[in-house]
């Protein structure tokens, strides 16, 4: 079986993983394109006209206040508030026909988390609905499911800011639904905001007056404070995966206290090593203290920390890493879309993501790593008015484009187009289960991979597909 790689399917955790890598060596069946996935989640909708899929040659009303800028790759252009990304676009690739059928947060979350456009059967998904274990499994659930852990980290992490670890606004999508807590990816709240919409601490919003915006005084970054566990140490209060737990230092007492009254063998104590080494919460948690260079580089921003940290993670082994950048869906631009992209969000996550290929490239694992970029939905051609804040767009799930780099991709690409109001996809659609398959493809996950519901598993009855279709052509 570990010959086959299928350790991963059979529903062996981390311990019991290691125990039987210490009987033999195992190998994979098929050596994958990549080792490892960084999906960047903008919470609440980017914006394509305003960002990678302008119509410059629209009505003023469709085109909006932005002028579209050249990149390095000949013929194609993006937004004049992205000018990193635009000096940088050999290292990434997009897909401009990104489409399905919500114009709603939440199921829009559950389709782009969990890469199916259909909603599981009786689902009533209402804005603010927490994720139910009748969900459809997320992306970083099924890789957690999919691909055996190498060393004391979990295959699949979600880095998420502070308000998503509260049931009462996690978005669905992310846990594993119906397979089961067991196969939860961790959380670890990477970031608190202040209570605005924008990027802290260097860029950030509150909206005051429809006339103006006021600005805060922003809390440094504060290092990640809470991990859900895996399911090694469910006797004890951890097995609530989406609950906010205690600090880590907290859980670092916990666990020593259980290692004290229970009898573990090495390679449950392993497990629980990673989690009680001060080196490891220093090496990989603490990224205000990174150098200099790498501050610069990604930005003193909450969103840079992030994907610093990201990239820490993959770096020492983890499959796949969800970063969501937005502390309660700051991309939702009903208000002042223009002025809120260019003063508050465009900047900052240009400076992140740019920073986050470049140190990729520069240390050697880009190509190891593919990089995703993608939103709930994206928004409407034409602005609405709302609450008297003009200028603002509409929730749209028939188009959205997406960004890709690394892993195999070929920088400069541009798959699909829109129509010519960036309303619909004019050719080459893809849905969130072809995004998906991109990724599960990367990563060496066999098109032939299925999974169980949690009550089925043990039986191996009525399997489920990981691939609800195709990996994107054009981008290899």
């Amino acid at each position: 079986m570990l010959q086959a790689g299928a350790a991963g399917l059979l529903g062996l955790n981390l311990g019991d993983l290691w125990q039987l890598q210490a009987l033999g060596d195992s190998d994979t069946a098929k050596a994958p394109k990549a080792k490892s996935v960084i999906y960047i989640f903008l919470a609440g909708g980017l914006s394509q006209i305003d960002s990678f899929d302008m119509k410059p040659d629209a009505s003023k009303e469709i085109r909006g206040e932005f002028k579209p800028i050249s990149t390095r790759t000949p013929g194609v252009q993006i937004c004049e508030h992205l000018p990193k990304l635009a000096q940088h676009s050999s290292l990434w690739s997009m897909c401009r026909s990104v489409t399905h059928g919500t114009n709603i947060h939440w199921p829009g979350f559950h389709m782009m988390n969990s890469g199916r456009s259909s909603l599981p059967a009786g689902a009533e998904m209402r804005d603010g609905t927490p994720p139910t274990r009748h969900d459809w499994p997320g992306m970083a659930a099924l890789v957690n499911y999919a691909i055996s852990s190498e060393n004391n980290l979990p295959p699949a992490i979600v880095l998420t800011p502070n308000r998503e670890l509260e049931s009462t606004s996690m978005t669905p999508g992310i846990t594993a639904g119906r397979m089961g807590t067991k196969w939860d990816p961790w959380m670890i709240e990477a970031s608190r905001g202040c209570g605005g919409h924008g990027c802290c601490p260097d860029h950030c919003y509150l909206f005051r007056t429809a006339e103006k915006f006021e600005h805060t005084k922003q809390p440094a970054f504060t290092p990640p404070r809470h991990l859900t566990l895996s399911n090694s140490l469910d006797e004890l209060r951890f097995h609530r995966r989406n609950d906010l737990l205690s600090t880590l230092n907290q859980q670092r007492a916990d666990l020593e206290a259980y290692a004290t009254v229970k009898t573990l063998n090495p390679f449950r104590q392993r497990a629980i090593a990673l989690l009680t080494s001060s080196e490891t919460r220093s090496s990989l948690f603490d990224v205000t203290a990174a150098q200099a260079r790498e501050q610069d580089l990604y930005g003193h921003t909450q969103w840079g920390w992030t994907l610093l940290l990201a990239r820490r993670l993959i770096e020492s082994g983890v499959s796949m890493v969800q970063a969501v950048l937005g502390d309660y869906a700051p991309w939702d631009t009903h208000k002042k879309n223009a002025g809120i992209l260019r003063d508050f969000l465009l900047p900052p996550f240009d400076r992140a993501l740019t920073g986050l290929l470049i140190d990729l490239k520069q240390r050697g694992l880009l190509d190891d790593t593919l990089v995703v970029v993608a939103s709930e939905f994206g928004r409407t051609p034409k602005p609405q008015i709302m609450n008297g804040f003009p200028h603002g767009r509409d929730h749209w799930g028939r188009l959205q484009t997406v960004l890709f780099a690394g892993g195999g991709i070929r920088g400069g690409t541009v798959v699909g187009s829109s129509d010519r109001i960036g309303s619909e996809p004019a050719s080459e659609p893809q849905r969130p289960e072809d995004l998906a398959a991109t990724i599960y493809n990367a990563l060496g996950i066999p098109r032939d991979a299925v999974w169980f519901d949690e009550e089925l598993a043990e039986a191996k009855a009525q399997p489920y597909r990981l691939y609800g279709g195709s990996p994107i052509p054009g981008l290899v």
